[in-house]
């Protein structure tokens, strides 16, 4: 009987709406996770590769000598890695370029794990004395080929290959530098390292046999660092280790993971609405099925297999659309990472399995079931075994299932819990404010033709709708939802996304140079006036580490927040001027020039550690001392690309302490740019010169494949919010039959009705489209602020678009699913409306 069922309802498209929102939201939600499920495997597998060891030592200064004295007696091998950026040069008679790089100093022993391979098919190791391994960029920038020399600080190194694949480089992309590769034996000589460079200093081990040696050399070195009270020594292993890559591809993933969360919830919606139209519609074939003698649990059962095949028909579609999906995720994504996939697990397919079928089953069967307990007597009277509430019990598993595996694909229960809670509040009050919407057009609108001087479509449309408050707020709430959806993904696509890319100002440094030592600074400021450069950043670098607040010792274990830690872990970008930068604003506090007993810290420091006005702070700059009080709190303008710090020491002048210059320019054309970049790393070989605007692009890069990759399952919310707009309006086709053919015979001209049914439409859709607009605003400004961090231009004119958007959608998803209703005869149209 399901069988027969299930064949016949198919053939007649009863169906059809309801496993088109189901496969939707499977294929969103399977995308996602057959993508994420790709990336955790490659990462679990190509873990010791990304992290260069089993172990790794990260410092900001050389590994304290205990650390691998442990890691020899443990029996690890180990090899040393020195990272930091550096301006690498062509001789002067072949050009004399210049090119930021990514230098890695390794040791002999290098690599622990993964393989070093270069483009003429050599697997390599470290790079021998005098020479460097280099990415191609590097010798496309400079006009070099392999075997030329290359000039990096005080050296002259040889091109020995080019780099073809790098085991532990872990974020690609985000290195923006392309990597030179060179022994750590030529380090020294180069004259690149200075006592306030900033330098990244890693130590990698590995174990040859004894695989448990690693977990005890952890848990020793933890020991020893935490007793020792070294600052700036972290310990990554495979369990705790997370590589730079992982950060942008987890955002990236976040995304996606919230537009299927919303295909979701609005297939849910438009599988409650077809599922009650579907129940609607078999009232009398059920109540025929009672006089003939089937019993309740017959027919129920029969329902339930009948919408238990269709869901999981409906899931295995979206299963394997989603699994198309996800390859041209990989496809579009493929620039932000560079290890090779494994092939996806079941345990995506399972979830998108369950989805579909919490779903169908959650919120498509409890109207379904009713069907059971319909009466005979319908048969005989139109009037008795409509559908009632919900059936509870199957309403309240299906919805429990679904937002379990919704706080799954989250992937985080307080994310699960706020878009819940968002989509609730936001259909709660599209329901009130539609319910308003009836009550005030009952008492504007007058219901009786003769005298009012209104239109009779228009009296006739308002005395529908009234008539039925109910199912106008039913519909008013779920085309909104459609809408709001629509409309937070257009203004996602243009408002956000353009605000993020539009917040570089036009005037903004395009170069920033750091390294530059005191004994240069009148040569380099004498450079940048022979330039034609009268106004630029130039700020004095002091690295110091936050020894204590108010007389208190800092130790990372003081705070329990992630982000605090780390602060304090590292060392700080210090720095003094006699005056405010122009691009901060003092919030608390007053900035006094030439204080020399304040000190002024950057707001969201200032709340992350817990910081306040008049609070002591003590910092240890290169073993001495500095000390100052709390004079004020700055707000930065971080999005200005200008230099900027958290602490500054409002002080004209600090000799005392060990430091470097930072300068940061706009140069007026590109041509200039480039001859001043060679004329610089000419005359100060040491000085590393940071193009911003090759950086920014690289960064816009990335920006747009994950943008392409995110508008891409945006299709899939945008078809499944249309889904909602047709299940919405075709729930009242075969109530507005019957109204129809009782007016047509009654006299009313096909011309009069069409005017009624088009009013009604336009006018649910307008009032659906205006209230999605004022949230989608509302939302939008949320997520501005709150996440995205941008300054929010309010749109005045996303409502009313909204509205003329609503009103034409509503539109033609009636005429889609209501077209044959006036254009039956008027006979048949009462036979059918008898019938029904």
């Amino acid at each position: 009987m399901a069988w027969r069922q299930l064949w016949r309802d198919w053939r007649a498209g009863e169906l059809r709406l309801l496993m088109l929102a189901v496969s939707l939201a499977v294929a969103a939600l399977c995308a996602v996770a057959f993508l994420s499920d790709r990336m955790d495997g490659g990462l679990r597998r190509d873990a010791a590769q990304l992290l260069g060891g089993d172990a790794v030592l990260v410092s900001d200064q050389p590994t304290p000598p205990a650390l691998a004295q442990l890691a020899r007696d443990s029996g690890l091998v180990q090899t040393t890695l020195v990272n930091f950026p550096s301006m690498a040069r062509a001789p002067e008679a072949q050009g004399g370029a210049s090119r930021l790089v990514a230098v890695k100093a390794v040791g002999t022993a290098y690599p622990l794990r993964g393989k070093l391979l270069l483009e003429d098919g050599r697997v390599v190791g470290a790079p021998k004395l005098g020479e460097v391994w280099v990415d191609a960029q590097v010798m496309e920038s400079l006009g070099l080929k392999t075997g030329d020399p290359l000039l990096l600080g005080d050296s002259t190194l040889r091109i020995g290959g080019v780099i073809a694949n790098e085991p532990d480089r872990g974020a690609g992309f985000l290195n923006f530098a392309p990597r030179l590769m060179m022994a750590d034996a030529d380090l020294a000589a180069t004259g690149l390292i200075q006592p306030a460079s900033r330098v990244s200093y890693r130590l990698a081990l590995a174990a040859d046999r004894d695989a448990g040696a690693v977990s005890r050399y952890v848990r020793q070195a933890q020991v020893l660092i935490d007793k020792s009270a070294w600052r700036g020594v972290r310990l990554d292993s495979l369990e705790t280790g997370r590589p730079e890559m992982r950060q942008t591809l987890d955002r990236a993933t976040q995304f996606l993971r919230l537009v299927a969360m919303l295909s979701s919830l609005l297939a849910a919606v438009a599988v409650a609405l077809a599922a009650r139209d579907f129940a609607v519609r078999h009232l009398d074939d059920c109540a025929m099925l009672r006089v003939l003698g089937q019993p309740q649990r017959r027919i129920a059962l029969a329902y339930g297999l009948e919408f238990g095949a269709a869901g999981l028909t409906a899931s295995l579609i979206g299963v394997l659309m989603g699994l198309a999906l996800h390859y041209a995720f990989v496809g579009l994504l493929a620039g932000l990472f560079t290890v090779s996939l494994p092939l996806p697990s079941v345990w995506p397919a399972l979830a998108g399995l369950a989805l579909g079928l919490s779903l169908l089953l959650g919120f498509g069967l409890p109207p379904v079931l009713q069907l059971a307990s319909v009466p005979a007597l319908r048969v005989i009277r139109r009037d008795v075994g409509g559908l009632k509430g919900s059936s509870a019990l199957v309403l309240g598993a299906g919805v429990v299932g679904f937002a379990a595996i919704l706080m799954v694909l989250a992937g985080d229960l307080r994310l699960g819990l706020a878009a819940a809670a968002g989509f609730t509040l936001a259909v709660g009050v599209f329901a009130l404010l539609a319910w308003g919407a009836v009550v005030l057009l009952r008492r504007v609108v007058p219901l009786n033709v003769k005298g009012s001087g209104a239109p009779r479509w228009l009296v006739l449309a308002t005395r529908q709708a009234t008539a039925r408050p109910g199912l106008v707020v039913v519909q008013v709430a779920s085309l909104a939802v459609g809408l709001l959806a629509l409309a937070l993904l257009v203004l996602l696509r243009t408002d956000l996304i353009d605000s993020w890319r539009n917040a570089t100002p036009k005037n903004a440094p395009n170069r920033f140079v750091i390294n530059i030592q005191p004994d240069q600074a009148t040569a380099f400021r004498a450079e940048l006036t022979h330039a034609g450069l009268e106004k630029y950043d130039w700020y004095p670098m002091i690295r110091g580490r936050l020894l204590s607040v108010n007389d208190h010792e800092i130790k990372p274990q003081t705070f329990t927040d992630e982000r605090a830690q780390r602060l304090v872990e590292r060392e700080f970008n210090l720095s003094h001027t006699p005056g405010l930068p122009e691009q901060n604003q003092v919030v608390q506090g007053r900035w006094v020039d030439g204080d020399t007993q304040g000190v002024s810290v950057e707001e969201g420091l200032a709340k992350t550690l817990g910081l306040k006005l008049g609070d002591q702070l003590e910092f240890d700059v290169a073993g001495v001392p500095v000390a100052g009080r709390i004079s004020s709190v700055r707000k930065v303008d971080w999005a200005s690309m200008r230099v900027n710090f958290f602490v500054l020491f409002p002080w004209a002048d600090m000799p005392e302490l060990p430091r470097t210059f930072v300068a940061a320019f706009r140069a007026p054309t590109s041509v200039a740019a480039k001859e001043l970049d060679q004329r610089l790393t000419r005359e100060f070989p040491n000085l590393t010169v940071i193009d911003v605007s090759a950086q920014l692009n690289q960064v816009q890069g990335v920006l747009n494949q994950v943008i392409r990759a995110v508008e891409l399952l945006f299709a899939f919310t945008l078809a499944t919010g249309v889904v909602v707009l047709l299940a919405s309006v075709s729930a009242t086709r075969e109530q507005r039959a019957r109204e129809f053919a009782l007016m047509r015979a009654l006299g009313a001209s096909s011309k009069l009705l069409t005017q009624v049914q088009r009013a009604e439409l336009l006018g649910v859709g307008a009032l659906a489209g205006f209230l999605a607009g004022v949230v989608a605003v509302a939302s939008g400004a949320l997520l501005a602020h709150f996440v995205f961090g941008f300054e929010w231009h309010l749109n005045v004119w996303v409502p009313l678009i909204s509205l003329l958007s609503g009103a034409m959608l509503a539109q033609w998803a009636g005429w889609w699913t209501l077209r044959g209703v006036l254009q039956r005869p008027v006979m048949q149209s009462l036979r059918e409306a008898s019938a029904q």
